[in-house]
C-alpha cells in the first residue's frame, strides 16, 4: 500500500520571515534533517492559502508527501464572514492535499491536524467523498488518520460530523429510482440500528397517514404510484426521559416534477435532491446519536414523489391540512410547504423545546442568498442566536430572513380557502411568502424554518466539497444539537 502525508504550511507574516510549518509538519521536517523546508524554499514561491505542493521520496514511510497552505497563522472568527477563517482554512487546505493523493491512487493517508484535529478530519472525510455507487470505474477509497501527536476525540468528532453530511450527500446524489420514499426510511433505518437500544424508527404507512388526517401531505403523495411513508425517529440521548425534545423536520420530496405545474425538463435530474432537507435532518439524528449527545430528537420526515399523473393534484383544488384549515393550490410545484404543514402540525404533539424545519422549499431563496448561507425564518431569537453562533463553528452559514405580517397577508388572501399555496405576487419575496404559510401551521415559540435550496449543490463555491449535492447543512444542525445541555433545553 502506498502511503502518502498531508503537511501544513502557514503562509509568511513578513518578508523577512522563514517557513512556518505546522508543528506536525516541523516535527516531520527535523525528523528528516530539514529536507522539507529545503525542498519548499527551493521547489518556488511562498504557498498561498489553499494551493499545494508534492513531493515523492522524502521519508521512508511515505511515498508522496503534499505540503497545503493554510493562509495565515492566528485568524479566528470574522466578523464580516461571520465562520470561523482558521478553522475554513484547515478544512479546505486538508481536502486539497487528500484529494491530490487519491488522484494518485494512494489508499491510506496521514493528515496533520493542524492544530485543530476536528476540522482537519472534517476537511479529509468531507474532500474525499464523490457518489461513485454506480460506476464501474471508481475512485481509490482512501483511508485516513491523524499524524503526529494528536487530540483523537477531536479527530474522531470530526469524521463523525464529516461522516453525517456524506450520508446527507449520498441520500440526495442517488438517482430517485434507488432513492424511493421506501428505500429513504429503511437506508435510515439500518443506519441507526447501531444504535437501537437510544433510537426507535417509525416508518408510518399511507394508513396512518389517512388516520392523522394530513390531507395536505395526502394530496401530494396520491399523484406517484410509489407510497408515501411518514418517517417519524426518536433519539432518546439524555438521561431525564421528561426532557421537551428538540423536534427536527425535513421535507422528503424524493423526486419532484413539478406536478400538473410542470418544472422545465432542462435540471429536472437534480429534483432527486428535493428531499435535502429530510437527508439532512436525518442524518443530523444518525451523527448525534454515533455522538451520543445527551439530548432528546425526534426527527419527521414525510416522504413521497410530486408526479403528474390522473390522480395528481390540479391547480385550484382545494384541501385540508391536520389542523383543519383548508388550502387552495395555485400551484402544484410548490408542495413542499403542503407536506411540511401536516408534518409541523404533527410535531406539536411532542410539546417539543424548539422546532427546526429544514426543506429546499423556493428557488427565490436561491436569488436572494444563493449558496452563501441556508436562509433562517424565525419566531425566536434564542433559537437564531444558537444556530447563528452553531454555523460560524462549522463554517455552513445560515442568514437570518424576514417573518412580515406583510407576507402573511398575501397566503391568507384567497378566493376559495383560508390559504393559498402561492403568495399572490408570484414573483415577489418568493421565499418569504412560503416562510409566512408555514408559520400558519405553528404555535410553538420556538421554531425555525431553513430554507436550504440554495445551498443543495456544490459547483466550486465550498473548496472543501467536490461538485454535486452538498448535504448542507447537516454539520450546523448537529453543532446546533450538540452545543445543547439539558439545562439549556429547559430554559
Amino acid at each position: 500500500i502506498f502511503e502518502g502525508l498531508v503537511l501544513g504550511v502557514y503562509e509568511k507574516q513578513s518578508d523577512n520571515d522563514g517557513i512556518h510549518l505546522t508543528e506536525a509538519a516541523a516535527v516531520f521536517d527535523r525528523s528528516i534533517s530539514g529536507k522539507l523546508s529545503e525542498m519548499l524554499s527551493i521547489s518556488g514561491p511562498p504557498l498561498k492559502k489553499g494551493k499545494s505542493r508534492i513531493f515523492y521520496g522524502l521519508h521512508q514511510d511515505f511515498a508522496s508527501a503534499v505540503v497545503v497552505g493554510l493562509g495565515k497563522s492566528g485568524t479566528g472568527v470574522c466578523g464580516k464572514e461571520n465562520w470561523n477563517n482558521c478553522k475554513e482554512n484547515i478544512r479546505a487546505a486538508v481536502s486539497v492535499g487528500c484529494r491530490q493523493l487519491q488522484d494518485l491512487e494512494v489508499a491510506h493517508v496521514e493528515v496533520d491536524p493542524c492544530g485543530d484535529g476536528q476540522s482537519a478530519a472534517e476537511g479529509a472525510v468531507l474532500g474525499l467523498f464523490e457518489y461513485d455507487e454506480l460506476k464501474t470505474k471508481k475512485k481509490v477509497l482512501v483511508t485516513t488518520q491523524p499524524y503526529g501527536s494528536v487530540d483523537s476525540a477531536a479527530w474522531q468528532k470530526g469524521v463523525s460530523y464529516g461522516d453525517g453530511q456524506n450520508l446527507a450527500r449520498q441520500l440526495m446524489e442517488a438517482p430517485a429510482n434507488y432513492i424511493t420514499p421506501t428505500v429513504f426510511a429503511n437506508t435510515i433505518e439500518q443506519k441507526l440500528s447501531p444504535f437501537a437500544h437510544k433510537v426507535a424508527v417509525h416508518k408510518r404507512p399511507q394508513s396512518w397517514i389517512e388516520s392523522e388526517q394530513m390531507g395536505a401531505f395526502l394530496s401530494v403523495s396520491k399523484g406517484s404510484e410509489e407510497p408515501p411513508i411518514f418517517l417519524e425517529l426518536h433519539y432518546k440521548g439524555s438521561l431525564d426521559s421528561a426532557q421537551p425534545p428538540l423536534v427536527l423536520v425535513g421535507k422528503g420530496i424524493t423526486f419532484d416534477s413539478g406536478g400538473i405545474s410542470l418544472k422545465p425538463s432542462s435540471g429536472m435530474d437534480a429534483m432527486r435532491a428535493d428531499m435535502g432537507g429530510a437527508a439532512t435532518v436525518c442524518s443530523a439524528i444518525v451523527t448525534a446519536a454515533a455522538l451520543k449527545l445527551p439530548i432528546n430528537i425526534i426527527g419527521l420526515a414525510p416522504l413521497c414523489e410530486n408526479m403528474p399523473s390522473g390522480k395528481a393534484n390540479k391547480p385550484g383544488d382545494v384541501v385540508r391540512a391536520k389542523n383543519g384549515k383548508t388550502i387552495q393550490i395555485d400551484n402544484t410545484d410548490a408542495e413542499g410547504r403542503l407536506i411540511l404543514a401536516d408534518a409541523l402540525c404533527y410535531a406539536h404533539s411532542f410539546k417539543p423545546r424548539a422546532i427546526i424545519n429544514a426543506a429546499t422549499l423556493t428557488g427565490a431563496i436561491d436569488v436572494a442568498l444563493g449558496s452563501a448561507a441556508a436562509g433562517v425564518f424565525t419566531n425566536s431569537d434564542w433559537l437564531w442566536e444558537r444556530l447563528h453562533k452553531a454555523s460560524i463553528v462549522t463554517g455552513d452559514r445560515v442568514w437570518r430572513m424576514p417573518l412580515f405580517q406583510h407576507y402573511t397577508k398575501q397566503i391568507t388572501e384567497s378566493a376559495l380557502a383560508d390559504l393559498n399555496n402561492i403568495g399572490k405576487y408570484s414573483r415577489s419575496g418568493g421565499a418569504c411568502t412560503a416562510a409566512a404559510f408555514l408559520r400558519e401551521f405553528v404555535t410553538a415559540d420556538h421554531w425555525a424554518h431553513l430554507d436550504i435550496a440554495g445551498v443543495m449543490t456544490n459547483k466550486d463555491e465550498v473548496p472543501y466539497l467536490r461538485k454535486g449535492m452538498s448535504g448542507r447543512p447537516t454539520r450546523t444542525l448537529v453543532e446546533f444539537a450538540a452545543v445543547r445541555t439539558s439545562r439549556d433545553m429547559r430554559v
